[in-house]
């Protein structure tokens, strides 16, 4: 099978309404939108503006609907305008959100995180991934004392200099004292650790390796607990980046199921349903230098997104909604691999069932995903070639289903133009 594929004959393309909102956005947004969601990062055919979700269906404004298979590229964890959510949001609405100061919700938000989450004995808000992560990393250092960050080459800890997957407009002072090693490897680990000697702050891994473009990986055990010890051996903080992971593979933190806990995790995406919040939790240790640093921002103490988080991970509890994903999306992964057998296209498929990604064998080029996203977009799905996708509690068989229906398109079209 050729794995350079004509993505035009999809015979799909973003529709009139799309197309003229993005021209207008040309004349008055620089490239018409920024960073993930920019047009040049979207596959060919792809709508870019939306007019509403329900559960888990999303409607573009040229008004077809899709199988939601991306969820606002995570947030969207219980299924879009979920009832107990949006009650919650419009109680607290209507009582306040930007105030003088926080309002009760935030202890009660707070209160439910460190009861929640194992690793945690206090909490901070913020509002996006950026915020939590680079608050992390402060707090470590001035835990600390020392300098040094130790990353994984290719994970993605937010859009700010420390970290950013860009270096434009990033000087190197900005990541002067950032070492990289290689995730799950535990040579390239200790090296980095050497690199480091005595001025080790931290070691910030994400949750599982999600790097965009590329199998993803889930950690090893032994990767985990090496980390763990050089954080205890070093007095260095142990950092879980859980912002695109969180609540979706286990409620108390992505890597409870391996016992080994961080000092800290970031977590922000699926807290809220979709309502822009962040927050850090940590251990006692940490607690004197949280109270030390100054992190802030204006809108920082939102009470109507606390509101909402209350009511998801409240939800979320009720109905074991990872456990709930979990099922969902090895429905999914087994039908693909069923399609896979039939139409004799290798895919690769891995992840976590409850944030898949699904690629193609010797498609270097991602010309077969993309023209396999493309049919199955036009027959009501929305997939992702590049990406990791991500289930909701929204979803149900049928739901999938569907979603298999449209892959089976998708593996056809593959067939018929290879």
């Amino acid at each position: 099978m050729s794995h350079t594929i004509a993505i035009a004959s999809s015979n799909h393309s973003a529709g009139p309404v799309d197309t003229a909102l993005r021209n207008r956005a040309m004349q008055v947004i620089p490239g018409g939108l920024w960073g993930h969601l920019n047009a040049a990062n979207l596959p060919p055919g792809y709508p870019q503006y939306f007019t509403r979700g329900q559960g888990s269906r999303l409607w573009d404004v040229d008004g077809r609907e899709y199988v939601d298979l991306m969820c606002s590229w995570g947030p969207v964890v219980l299924g879009h305008h979920h009832p107990a959510v949006e009650d919650a949001v419009q109680r607290q609405a209507a009582l306040g959100d930007c105030l003088n100061g926080p309002a009760p919700v935030l202890v009660e938000l707070a209160e439910l995180l460190v009861g929640m989450i194992p690793h945690a004995d206090w909490a901070i808000m913020s509002k996006n991934g950026s915020d939590a992560t680079t608050g992390c990393v402060t707090i470590a250092r001035a835990a600390t004392g020392k300098r040094k960050i130790l990353i994984a080459k290719g994970s993605y800890h937010g859009a700010v200099p420390w970290c950013s997957p860009s270096v434009v407009g990033v000087t190197a002072e900005d990541r002067a004292h950032v070492i990289q090693f290689e995730y799950n490897d535990i040579a390239s680990l200790d090296y980095a650790v050497d690199q480091a000697g005595a001025d080790l702050a931290a070691i910030i891994v994400t949750a599982f390796r999600h790097d965009m473009s590329r199998a993803l990986e889930m950690p090893t055990m032994a990767f985990a607990r090496r980390a763990r010890e050089i954080c205890d051996i070093q007095q260095a903080a142990l950092i879980v980046d859980d912002v695109r992971a969180g609540f979706r593979l286990d409620l108390g933190g992505s890597w409870e199921p391996l016992g080994v806990q961080p000092d800290m995790s970031a977590f922000s995406k699926a807290i809220g349903n979709g309502y822009a919040l962040a927050a850090i939790v940590g251990s006692d240790r940490f607690r004197p230098a949280a109270t030390k640093i100054f992190t802030t921002g204006s809108f920082w103490c939102g009470a109507v997104p606390m509101a909402a988080a209350v009511a998801t991970l409240t939800e979320l509890r009720r109905i074991d909604g990872p456990g709930l994903m979990q099922k969902l999306g090895e429905r999914l992964r087994s039908g693909i691999a069923d399609l896979s057998a039939k139409y004799a296209v290798p895919v690769i498929q891995s992840g976590p069932a409850q944030m898949p990604l699904i690629q193609f064998e010797g498609d270097a080029d991602f010309s077969t995903g993309t023209a396999f996203c493309a049919e199955a977009l036009r027959h009501g799905t929305y997939f992702h070639p590049r990406h990791n996708m991500f289930l909701s509690c929204a979803h149900t068989e049928a739901d999938i289903d569907l979603a298999l229906r449209a892959a089976e398109a998708g593996f056809a079209i593959i067939v018929s133009i290879s």
